[in-house]
């Protein structure tokens, strides 16, 4: 229930006892029509009364700042704090602030309630259709000057709550000395509060239709959370960032279309690098502009993918439950250093993608869920509402605000952080109504089906509005299911994603690399299969961080045979991996075989690269692979059409043995790639070859440099007039054991 008060009346002056009384109990349901300054009749005559409520105070004087008279003393209505100015010879209302006492201590502050709503019409129609896509720029909380007073305005959408405050360090979190405005059309609840500047905490106090208060709410659209934890306490911030990434920016549709080379270093921020030396604390965004920057350039990848930055409590949910969907975690600084990261980044040719979690949020009470004391965010009914796999709540997205809610979310860190692309996570999750349910556990649509109509018509939209603001942007879904066209465009029937995670390739992949090469040759399809669609979307091939966590090991540890035999796998198959059609993704680590499984609380393993050749042997093979990527075009080029790929043998399954072209545009433009994926050395491996000439050895795995046994064919070999796979030449190599081997023949 709303804070009780006693309610001894001093008088009663212009306003009603039924107002007084439930202004200072903090239950008025429009307390801009009692506060501030208003029109009233005072002895027959229009007047102005100013009315204010500041509990604690003793005394309070009216000054009016647009003449000289002198200020006048406000007579106290109520004993809790209510008090009144009548200025008769007034006609209108009058620019004003107010001198408080309380105790001893006087002070001179601008009184919020004589300011009028700083929303157009236009904007509450936009937001109210659930079509202003930039709703950030009017919910949440901005600074301001208003008639050259200083400030802050929030807002937040509540329509079914009682009553709405903003409480914070300006007024003692005290529910009662901030009302809001209710604009009833579409329900969001706005004040100005004069002098609230940067860095100033706040949250919501709620009461909900039935009348009980609601824990404080965070702001959903809060650009910024208190540093120390919990972290549930938004903050005042304004986002000043003066950016450099121009160059960046205009050249990005170039370099993110789907011909492009996209080689993804996937990173938690947390646990990427620590400081031993200094508590063995993480790194700061400043400081991971500078480090991670370096790394990320030396090891020649085009992007770095973050876990979610969105804010969020529960650390160990590694960013996937946030709280904050409008603010980079302040556990590495504040929003203005994310702004440096992403910029720095830029600045060396490294494009940024975000991991963004639409599909669900946390139960948390300071949260969205129950935000006014109804189903706001969330589905009433719990066959919708509840995830079963991760205790969260799932987003409604037929209710139009929800869906604004999101894809003004998407468009926010596109625009105010410069990111270049969204990695949107669980799509399975959100597209199938029956997902981890049993049957009676869900609804069918209204066809009858379990298709999730709502989610699949947001994400389209979604979509839709992401590439109309701005087509260099990237949207990446990760979505584990046979759903057709899902990077597809709207007008011929898909999702409208520009890429989408190969989950079936990495399974198959994982798995066949984990058998023992002499039971390779029985699985030997997990190779081939994933060719048979690889056409069917834009894909990414993802050896992500669900790879190497709850108790999966990292990569390292799912190769078989001796540590010499680990790292010869893992470089055969980072090999055939940079070979395969599709954009490339590594998570953190597995670029230099980290050995144990990943965990979000202790730094990466750095120190594995001075114990032997192996580690840092990996490293340098998969930097090579990298400058080798983006060098050559018929490994990128064309990953999404049969014309850029061709089988030479992919019927070896005796000798565990696959061989293939790649091509570009310029189909005359060929990199050749064959893997042997058992320990046995190969000697005088015929392969049928296009043309004659010489074949360069670009990439050779096993090579010494790279921590393998450097056999090999010392720098390439010439192709012979010998018919082998349908061709008039073919050349006989030498395969090492264990390794990836790519050749380009001469033009």
């Amino acid at each position: 229930m709303p804070m009780q008060h006693t309610t001894t009346h001093l008088a009663t002056g212009t306003v009603s006892r039924d107002d007084l009384e439930a202004i200072v109990t903090a239950r008025h349901r429009n307390p801009f029509a009692v506060l501030g300054p208003h029109p009233v009749t005072i002895e027959g005559r229009p007047g102005i009364a100013v009315r204010v409520f500041v509990p604690g105070a003793s005394s309070v004087r009216v000054i009016a700042t647009d003449d000289g008279v002198a200020p006048q003393p406000m007579q106290l209505l109520h004993a809790d704090g209510f008090f009144e100015a009548l200025c008769p010879e007034r006609r209108h209302t009058f620019p004003y602030r107010l001198e408080l006492t309380e105790g001893t201590e006087s002070r001179v502050v601008d009184d919020a309630f004589r300011f009028a709503s700083t929303f157009t019409d236009y904007d509450l129609y936009l937001l109210g259709e659930g079509r202003h896509y930039r709703g950030y720029d009017k919910l949440g909380a901005h600074l301001v000057t208003i008639d050259g007073v200083a400030g802050t305005v929030f807002a937040v959408w509540a329509p079914n709550a009682r009553r709405v405050s903003v409480v914070g360090d300006f007024n003692r979190w005290d529910g009662r000395r901030h009302p809001m405005r209710l604009h009833p059309g579409n329900g969001i609840w706005e004040i100005f509060v004069p002098g609230v500047g940067e860095g100033v905490r706040y949250k919501y106090e709620i009461v909900g239709p039935s009348g009980d208060l609601l824990p404080l709410k965070t702001d959903p659209y809060a650009f910024s959370f208190e540093a120390e934890t919990p972290r549930t306490a938004s903050m005042v911030t304004r986002l000043d960032h003066h950016w450099n990434d121009e160059e960046w920016i205009d050249a990005r549709t170039r370099r993110n279309g789907l011909d492009g080379p996209i080689a993804i270093y996937e990173v938690h921020l947390g646990s990427w690098r620590h400081m031993p030396e200094q508590g063995d604390r993480w790194l700061g965004y400043r400081e991971m502009a500078q480090q991670l920057g370096d790394y990320v350039e030396m090891m020649g990848f085009t992007h770095v993918e973050l876990l979610p930055v969105m804010e969020h409590p529960f650390y160990p949910s590694w960013g996937y439950q946030p709280l904050g969907y409008f603010a980079p975690t302040r556990r590495f600084g504040p929003p203005t250093d994310f702004m440096e990261l992403v910029d720095s980044l830029h600045r060396r040719g490294i494009g940024v993608i975000l991991d963004w979690v639409p599909a669900h949020f946390p139960r948390d009470a300071h949260g969205l869920a129950f935000f006014d004391g109804t189903h706001l965010y969330e589905h009433a009914d719990p066959r919708q509402r509840e995830h079963p796999d991760w205790g969260t709540l799932v987003f409604n997205y037929g209710r139009y605000e929800v869906s604004n809610f999101l894809i003004g979310n998407a468009l926010f860190w596109l625009d105010a952080y410069h990111a270049d692309a969204l990695r949107v996570d669980a799509v399975a999750s959100m597209i199938y109504l029956d997902y981890s349910r049993q049957p009676g556990q869900w609804i069918p649509n209204r066809y009858g089906g379990n298709e999730n109509l709502e989610a699949i018509e947001f994400l389209k939209r979604m979509n839709e509005v992401v590439y109309g603001h701005d087509p260099g942007v990237m949207t990446i879904a990760e979505e584990s299911t046979a759903w057709p066209r899902v990077s597809r465009p709207l007008y011929l029937g898909g999702l409208g994603f520009g890429f989408k995670w190969n989950m079936g390739w990495m399974h198959d992949l994982v798995d066949y690399m984990s058998h023992d090469p002499v039971h390779r040759k029985y699985h030997h399809h997990q190779l081939t299969f994933g060719l048979l669609y690889a056409w069917n979307e834009n894909f990414i091939l993802p050896l992500s961080h669900d790879e190497v966590v709850h108790g999966k090991g990292s990569l390292h540890q799912k190769m078989p045979g001796d540590d010499w035999q680990k790292f010869a796998n893992l470089r055969a198959f980072y090999g055939f991996m940079y070979g395969h059609p599709g954009k490339k993704l590594l998570f953190m680590g597995s670029e230099f075989g980290q050995t144990r499984e990943w965990s979000h609380d202790t730094s990466l393993d750095w120190h594995l690269l001075d114990q032997g050749p192996y580690h840092r042997g990996l490293q340098r093979l998969v930097a090579d692979l990298n400058h080798l990527y983006r060098r050559e075009p018929a490994l990128h080029q064309v990953d999404f059409d049969p014309a850029g790929f061709q089988w030479i043998d992919c019927n070896d399954w005796e000798g565990s043995t696959i061989s293939f072209l790649r091509r570009a545009k310029d189909p005359e433009d060929v990199v050749l790639i064959v893997s042997n994926f058992t320990p046995v050395p190969r000697q005088d491996y015929r392969i049928g070859v296009p043309r004659g000439g010489f074949y360069r050895e670009l990439i050779n795995t096993d090579a010494e440099l790279y921590g393998g046994s450097n056999v090999g064919n010392a720098g390439g070999v010439h192709a012979e007039w010998v018919p082998c796979h349908g061709w008039a030449h073919s050349i006989s190599v030498t395969l090492p054991p264990l390794a990836t081997l790519i050749f380009k023949p001469a033009r």
